[in-house]
């Protein structure tokens, strides 16, 4: 077994202080998420872990890309018929979290998911590249298959049967929009006093901020 127990750093980078953000974690998440993308340092800066309830009722977590948000929400895109799909669909409760290690700077998100409209989901479907388009269709996700060339052999097919055709989104793959209720700001800062800013969503629309303990 290997011993971890020396594995530290110190957290320098920034400050996170109720004097300086908005009253609603949107407008935070914005600044942050494009100071990080300034700052350079995260290759994909809009990965994220997505946290479910599964149907054997254990938590299960996938690293996904965030595809847009706004004051409405934050959306990722899947196959419906996916194992994160299916849990999705089951239980809507969905944890999002965004850890982005070049500004010592964790974003977790808890909220509602519910399924994005046909129009969005055939609009992000039609922007995608033909070969995450085929890709997309030949991958049952989540399901067993008996070999790499399996897949291959499939895909190979597809792009004979819709060669010069335009590709439709499969009635299975669309978009998930997240609602938070519940927004954590974490800043690493010395000591390991991190500073951990919540937001929580009130009933008249506005935002409940707490600062919570380390």
């Amino acid at each position: 077994m290997k011993d971890l127990s020396d594995y530290r750093k110190s957290y320098e980078k920034s400050e996170l202080l109720e004097t300086s953000i908005p009253e609603d974690p949107i407008n935070l998440f914005n600044r942050w998420f494009h100071e990080v993308e300034d700052f350079g340092g995260n290759e994909e800066v809009n990965a994220m872990t997505v946290a479910t309830i599964g149907l054997d009722g254990f938590p299960k977590s996938r690293v996904v890309l965030l595809k847009k948000f706004n004051e409405e929400g934050f959306i990722f895109y899947t196959n419906y018929n996916s194992e994160k799909g299916k849990a999705i669909t089951t239980n809507p409760n969905v944890c999002l979290s965004f850890f982005w290690s070049s500004m010592e700077r964790q974003v977790i998100i808890k909220g509602i998911a519910q399924k994005t409209s046909e129009i969005i989901s055939d609009n992000y479907f039609a922007s995608r590249p033909d070969g995450s388009k085929l890709g997309a269709i030949v991958s049952n996700q989540s399901e067993v298959v008996p070999s790499r060339e399996y897949l291959e052999e499939n895909l190979k097919q597809l792009e004979a049967n819709f060669e010069g055709m335009v590709i439709p989104r499969p009635e299975h793959w669309g978009g998930f929009l997240v609602t938070p209720l519940e927004v954590e700001f974490w800043q690493g800062r010395p000591n390991r006093l991190h500073d951990r800013i919540r937001y929580i969503a009130q009933s008249d629309f506005s935002w409940k901020i707490d600062r919570l303990s380390p």
